[in-house]
């Protein structure tokens, strides 16, 4: 069972942990002596790790996550600056990371320098004084650890010793939510309860099998002992008319919120999948904030679609297409939309007015809390998809209602 969860859990729910240090330090063995496999390709050659290598692993009790092993630190010319570049990159989405420093020569200011980086980016983080079979770290740099409340490990990947604690380090640093089962629209509806969902089938819906935000809130009221009742946005008029009592919840994709709005009586509970997503995985009410910053675009105005994921572009494209059309169409202004897609977000966000994220089921809840923390900290407003649309069709009041009491 561990194998299936390491490799089958979405890629958005697994907790990231990063592996950070000079060239040689011993990152690639100290991950192979963590997991007692031999993911990483480890060598005497300086350089032998290049660009960020991703390992699924169960580590418990935190359950599936992702190691990441990276390039060294201290790497040069051209192509080390862009390995450099695709190591910031990964710890834009890392919930724990590991500094790995040679006990020998103990920090230097490579160390120091992606420390303050990891602050910045408040991730939780150790310092692991590796190949301590060779040498003892310096006493000035557990010293100065200790006054920084940096929390250290020694460990030999060589011998294997350390690895153990090391692990047990990382998971006293999980945050607080991965210790728990996060709720996603389990809170809403109890026992025996009946829960609508509304999935349309278009062109951009992926064939043969459900979105991820659907698939999980599905699998809860499942796990809720609730009824789940799922139909197309064309049958939902009489699926509610063949209920012996009203549903407790009814939950619809974005793009058909209008109609479903009209056919659920307004004191049945609604909300979109993707509001719930902007509670699962981000900060729903600096999300719901945001919307109201489309009222305030002006002729010009540059607005910003991230998505997490690439995917293959439809006719229709809810970012690329739909999403743009709705909000020119409800603001009246002639305004600029700019798509970034996978783990790229722009550095420059205060050239956008505006940034309309997706709802990040591919993320992990950090990276996702980082982005909505940065646009705040630029003072560039943050909204996403399915918030969007059900402002811009005049019903985000009414979406809002039942998660945010």
């Amino acid at each position: 069972m561990a194998e299936a969860s390491e490799t089958k859990a979405p890629r958005g729910v697994r907790l990231v942990i990063t592996l950070v240090g000079r060239t040689n330090a011993g990152k690639s063995s100290l991950l192979n002596a963590m997991t007692g496999q031999d993911v990483a390709i480890v060598s005497d050659v300086a350089g032998t790790t290049t660009d960020p290598v991703a390992k699924a692993y169960e580590l418990l009790p935190l359950g599936p996550v992702t190691f990441y092993d990276t390039a060294g630190l201290d790497d040069t010319g051209e192509l080390g600056a862009l390995r450099m570049a695709a190591t910031k990159k990964v710890l834009w989405r890392t919930d724990i990371a590991v500094v790995v420093a040679e006990a020998g020569p103990g920090l230097t200011e490579a160390e120091r320098a992606v420390i303050a980086d990891i602050r910045r980016l408040d991730v939780p983080f150790l310092v692991v004084f590796n190949k301590t079979d060779l040498a003892s770290p310096p006493a000035s740099d557990l010293a100065w650890c200790r006054d920084q409340g940096i929390r250290t490990a020694e460990a030999s990947a060589a011998t294997g010793q350390g690895a153990v604690a090391v692990k047990e380090a990382i998971m006293t640093l999980a945050p607080a939510e991965a210790l728990r089962e996060p709720v996603l629209a389990g809170d809403l509806f109890g026992e025996g309860d009946t829960v609508v969902c509304v999935v349309p089938i278009d062109l951009a819906a992926p064939k043969g099998r459900l979105i991820l935000p659907q698939v999980q809130v599905l699998r809860e009221i499942l796990d809720g002992d609730a009824v789940a009742v799922t139909v197309k946005e064309r049958e939902l008029e009489a699926a509610l008319g063949n209920l012996r009592r009203p549903p407790a919840l009814v939950v619809t994709d974005s793009q058909v919120i209008l109609k479903v709005s009209g056919d659920v009586p307004d004191d049945v509970p609604l909300t979109t999948f993707s509001t719930l997503f902007a509670r699962y995985k981000g900060d729903l009410p600096t999300l719901a904030a945001g919307a109201q910053a489309i009222d305030k675009l002006r002729d010009g105005d540059t607005v910003l679609m991230a998505e997490a994921c690439s995917h293959h572009v439809q006719a229709d494209d809810i970012g690329r297409v739909k999403i743009p059309r709705w909000i020119g169409q409800y603001t009246g202004r002639d305004l600029h939309f700019e798509m970034h897609a996978g783990h790229d977000f722009p550095d420059d966000l205060e050239r956008f007015a505006l940034v309309i994220h997706c709802g990040s089921c591919m993320l992990g809840r950090m990276e996702m809390l980082r982005r909505i923390k940065e646009c705040v900290r630029r003072g560039v407003p943050v909204t996403n998809y399915g918030v969007a649309i059900s402002k811009v069709q005049g019903v985000l009041d009414r979406v809002l209602r039942p998660v945010l009491r």
